[in-house]
């Protein structure tokens, strides 16, 4: 019976990280149907080819959390179909039968646990909650929908104590130098959350906050771990300096492609 309590918990143990995989996508900008579809692909392996497919690759975070998925798969579809063979090895007529009737019960539960809505809406506040507890950042991808370039990307990032943005002003903080943009700030205020758009170069970033911000996922990801120090200094102005040189880079390519167009333009003589 312990092969038999060993696959149910591997089936159920499936079910689980398919929720939080497909939570975790949902954060990056996918939908909840494309991110559930794109967990259950790369968990088993199947790997379908579709257009959803390439917003997963092309994206660091979501190709992080496909490649955890395909790795716990990997196993625990092995581990399912070890325990499912050793179920029913060396068992009589009866003992097949009974395990049979408490393989179906088993699975029936977990299909409810899996597909229940009551179940899903407790079990995602806690997903919801470890993402929250145990995440830095939040990435709301926006790509498809804005046409964001390779590179580049929308994400939230959680102000604490000791991040290096914690009591500044934007234009102390100067993250325009960095390539940065602060969206919004997401702010709890007497227990009620509120959204300042657009804000100011006065508007002062306080612990708590949770601010929207668009550049390179390079310098986000070093805004979002960077705390308060001579360190967090110099990340910030290791990052200005890789912003000049991006934009230099920029300007280079944009007059090498000004210059081959004119060239196009120019009249032929024959």
């Amino acid at each position: 019976m312990e092969p038999l309590i060993t696959l149910l918990l591997i089936i159920l143990f499936s079910i689980i990280v398919n929720k939080f995989a497909t939570a975790a996508l949902v954060r990056t900008g996918l939908s909840r149907d494309v991110a559930s579809f794109q967990a259950q692909s790369a968990f088993s392996g199947v790997g379908f080819t579709t257009s959803e497919s390439e917003y997963v690759v092309n994206h660091p975070v979501r190709r992080r959390i496909v490649r955890v998925l395909m790795l716990l798969g990997s196993a625990g579809i092995t581990g399912a179909v070890a325990s499912l063979i050793l179920t029913f090895i060396d068992v009589d007529r009866a003992g097949a039968a009974l395990r049979l009737g408490v393989l179906g019960v088993g699975l029936a539960l977990l299909y409810i646990f899996a597909t229940s809505k009551s179940i899903d809406a407790v079990v995602g506040k806690f997903i919801e909650w470890s993402l929250d507890k145990f995440t830095s950042i939040r990435v709301v991808d926006y790509e498809s929908l804005l046409g964001i370039a390779r590179g580049y990307m929308i994400s939230t990032i959680k102000i604490h104590e000791d991040s290096w943005l914690a009591g500044k002003t934007l234009r102390e903080a100067r993250l325009r130098e960095e390539g940065i943009i602060v969206l919004g700030i997401y702010r709890t205020i007497e227990g009620k959350v509120v959204y300042i758009g657009a804000p100011t170069p006065d508007t002062r970033i306080l612990p708590g906050d949770e601010i929207v911000v668009y550049g390179p996922e390079e310098t986000i990801e070093n805004l979002s771990k960077r705390t308060k120090g001579p360190q967090g200094d110099r990340d910030h102005e290791l990052m200005v300096e890789l912003q000049e040189h991006r934009r230099e880079a920029d300007e280079k390519l944009a007059r090498l492609s000004e210059a081959s167009l004119s060239r196009g333009n120019e009249p032929h003589i024959n």
